[in-house]
């Protein structure tokens, strides 16, 4: 047996070195940098406390420093898995109540034992059993849906929904209940976000910054919108005007937290963690095996269930969520020059710190900031074109696309993606016409 096999990092530790060290802190660093913002507004996504967030950036990145293959998949919570745990979660139990919070635990669990034992069972050629174009139109089905639903905190409303349909009749009806500082926080987050996100790199380049500080200040905008309407809502009594804060999170490392063993919350939740898994696995499998081509790597599929299944694990006993590999942390990962998995671990341990120390300034953060961090990271997974590009070469792929994107609008995240894995798997003779 190749011990190198099960344990990836003792492919690249041995010939670790100074430059090595050196591209992986500044990677860390700017991932670092965008993830505190993301890891609050994911978990408040999932309904969950905004430290479990941070909880879940720690324990699994460096899990998946040791298990995983990927030279630069960063791992933590993400958009779709947030919304799929809010959707699954929210069935067990009212969101606030430690009910909640124990069935994300068991969630999580329930994946990591499900990605872990298909692993070992070297099951990762299931990665092509979801085709390409139905994870792209469940992505920008979720990313439609998951925006539509933090409209109600830039409007500072109550509104609630499990499809786009209830959402958007739930925002219509609660229209006269605005609260206009809400809304203008929200409003000036987005556009500046929107603003950064087009254009701010580019005119720093414009400016003589060289490629590198840019992409890094360029990052580094949400932060500055989470450190301005903090201030501004603190130094205005903005909360006492109805502006929805996050109030007081607890300061400190992850606690050790075992998931209940309840057979029946089990049963109720197993068809949810198999979806988040799948769903979690695919979307890893597909950046990682992307980023790894542009360097001449290669992952090991069968081994990233093993890693992404223990990073889920590592999730559930220390307060945290399900997790997978996100696509915009690990473009900026790679961007960054991060040569191993190490800068993982590096940002684990600035995750740590901030978990430590910089919670007590996030009191007065307005709620409305991190939905709309939400609403521009999301709104960049939304490909709309990709379903003329599909009609164009498979009508059968178009059909499992649209039918995905439809069903998941108008149903519900775990239907559409049901709809999508059976259209995907019928034979292209029964869905494909003469162009």
């Amino acid at each position: 047996m190749n011990p190198k096999r099960y344990l990836p990092i003792l492919q690249w530790l041995p010939g670790y070195g100074r430059a090595t060290l050196t591209s992986d802190l500044l990677a860390a660093v700017i991932v670092t940098v965008m993830l505190i913002p993301q890891s609050l507004a994911y978990a408040m996504l999932a309904g969950l406390p905004p430290e479990v967030g941070l909880y879940a950036s720690i324990a699994p990145l460096v899990i998946y420093a040791v298990f995983g293959t990927s030279r630069t998949l960063a791992v933590g919570p993400v958009a779709v898995v947030s919304l799929m745990t809010a959707a699954a979660v929210g069935q067990i139990a009212p969101q606030g109540t430690p009910e909640y919070l124990g069935a994300a635990l068991v969630l999580a669990l329930m994946s990591g034992l499900i990605l872990t034992l298909m692993g070992v069972a070297r099951l990762g050629f299931l990665a092509n059993f979801l085709s390409h174009p139905v994870i792209s139109g469940f992505i920008t089905a979720s990313g439609l849906i998951i925006a539509a639903s933090q409209l109600k905190h830039v409007l500072g409303v109550e509104a609630s929904g499990h499809n786009l349909l209830e959402l958007l009749v739930g925002l219509a009806g609660s229209l006269g209940q605005v609260s206009a500082p809400t809304l203008v926080i929200g409003l000036c987050v987005l556009v500046f976000l929107y603003a950064a996100r087009r254009w701010l790199k580019p005119g720093l380049r414009r400016a003589g910054v060289s490629e590198r500080p840019a992409d890094m200040l360029t990052k580094a905008a949400p932060i500055l919108a989470v450190a301005v309407t903090t201030l501004t809502t603190w130094g205005f009594g903005l909360d006492a005007r109805g502006v929805a804060v996050v109030g007081s999170v607890p300061a400190g490392l992850p606690p050790l937290t075992l998931p209940g063993f309840d057979s029946g919350l089990w049963s109720q939740l197993f068809v949810a963690a198999l979806l988040i898994s799948i769903v979690g696995f695919v979307e890893s499998v597909s950046v990682g095996q992307t980023l790894a081509a542009k360097r001449r790597q290669r992952i090991d599929p069968d081994q990233e269930l093993v890693g992404l299944g223990t990073s889920n694990i590592a999730a559930s006993l220390t307060g945290g969520m399900p997790v997978t590999g996100g696509f915009a942390r690990s473009v900026v990962n790679f961007d960054a020059g991060a040569e191993t998995p190490a800068a993982g671990a590096f940002t684990a341990v600035g995750i740590a710190v901030a978990a430590m120390l910089l919670t007590p300034l996030i009191a007065y953060l307005p709620i409305a900031t991190l939905a709309a961090t939400i609403i521009v990271a999301v709104l960049s997974l939304v490909d709309l074109p990709a379903i003329k590009r599909t009609w164009a070469y498979s009508r059968g792929d178009f059909a499992a696309m649209l039918a995905t994107i439809i069903v998941t609008l108008v149903v519900g995240v775990e239907s559409g993606i049901m709809a999508g894995v059976g259209l995907s798997r019928i034979p292209r003779c029964a869905c494909t016409w003469p162009r």
